[in-house]
């Protein structure tokens, strides 16, 4: 997405962009995304949910993204909802195929599975595709399955650093979802996570229940406490009352159905709890990392003269908890352009 709106920008400020992607197709993880853009309806919620995330860049995101949002829609990006169905956020829900389709056109040439020689603008999309990045920045207790597009492996945080440029905070944090512990393919991203944790009993392979305190609405701290587990791995125990909740538009039931590792509670190996009607073994899928490069207020990455840097790519924004990267994307894809067009 950042590269993407980095170039329609620029090309509607009169340059003439080029986008080299690396991959099959356009769109990166946006396209595999339930594309939803939004922010913290207020500021306060914002620096509370991300305490240690940069809060220039905060600023940044929470200020521009309605207008951002609105130029999505100008260039006829279709939305699907126009409520993110949290009180607490604000933002609308996007096609994702309509937008990519739609960015795409607008951004005009698209080089797909070619890589830049000398990009000026990176948007890579972060480094959960490298093993060996995500072992060295994250230390998950085993390999994370990969819950994005294939191709985002690092290449803008090498790039840059060869150049001096200066890492974010946060390089340990990333995004993603409890899934279910057995194979997915790119269809199940959105729909067989497993994103009720706040109302399960959730214990490690041992039979300890390893979080302490109340999970977050996003469930993203717990995503990453179970990444730090033996094998990680972890299993959510429900009872009828957390089978009844809701979560957006389903009851966790349903959710519970789409997912091939629920078992009996008698077969858990450790006793279940009383109450217990079904468990569900489950393992993070990682959609993106959250530290990265760092980058100031006009996208420009901090070491690295004429270089600039947006979306997963660039890092810091929500560490400590859990934003909108499609957000960030946007709103530092614009600007990434604008700032290097003024530096010309």
């Amino acid at each position: 997405m950042a590269g993407l709106c980095a170039a329609v920008r620029a090309r509607e400020l009169g340059a003439a962009p080029v986008v080299y992607e690396k991959g099959t197709r356009a769109g990166g993880s946006m396209l595999l995304s339930s594309c939803v853009v939004w922010r913290f309806r207020e500021w306060d919620d914002f620096r509370a949910e991300c305490p240690t995330g940069d809060e220039r860049l905060q600023r940044v995101v929470w200020e521009r993204l309605d207008d951002g949002i609105a130029w999505l829609e100008s260039l006829g990006a279709p939305v699907v909802e126009r409520e993110t169905g949290n009180p607490r956020t604000v933002g609308k829900r996007f096609g994702p195929g309509g937008l990519t389709d739609t960015l795409v056109r607008g951004a005009d040439d698209v080089h797909l599975r070619e890589a830049a020689v000398e990009p000026q603008i990176l948007a890579t999309g972060g480094f959960q595709g490298n093993e060996g990045l995500v072992a060295e920045h994250v230390r998950p207790a085993r390999p994370l399955r990969l819950r994005a597009n294939q191709w985002s492996n690092g290449d803008g945080l090498r790039l840059a650093r060869e150049q001096g440029a200066e890492l974010s905070a946060g390089m340990g944090e990333f995004y993603g979802r409890n899934m279910p512990d057995a194979d997915f393919s790119e269809a199940d991203f959105v729909p067989a996570a497993q994103l009720y944790g706040r109302f399960a009993r959730v214990y490690n392979e041992r039979g300890e229940e390893f979080f302490e305190g109340d999970v977050s609405w996003s469930e993203n701290d717990l995503v990453q406490a179970t990444a730090k587990q033996p094998g990680a791995k972890a299993w959510y125990v429900l009872d009828d009352s957390a089978l009844a909740q809701r979560v957006r538009d389903r009851r966790v039931v349903d959710i519970v159905a789409l997912a091939s590792t629920r078992v009996d509670p008698a077969d858990l190996p450790f006793a279940a709890p009383a109450g217990a009607r079904v468990a569900v073994r489950v393992s993070p899928g990682i959609t993106h990392t959250i530290g990265g490069l760092r980058i100031d207020e006009h996208a420009r990455v901090v070491g690295a003269d004429g270089l600039y840097a947006a979306g997963a790519d660039a890092g810091g924004i929500s560490t400590g908890g859990y934003a909108s990267g499609l957000a960030a994307a946007l709103v530092f894809g614009r600007l990434a352009a604008e700032s290097a067009l003024d530096r010309l």
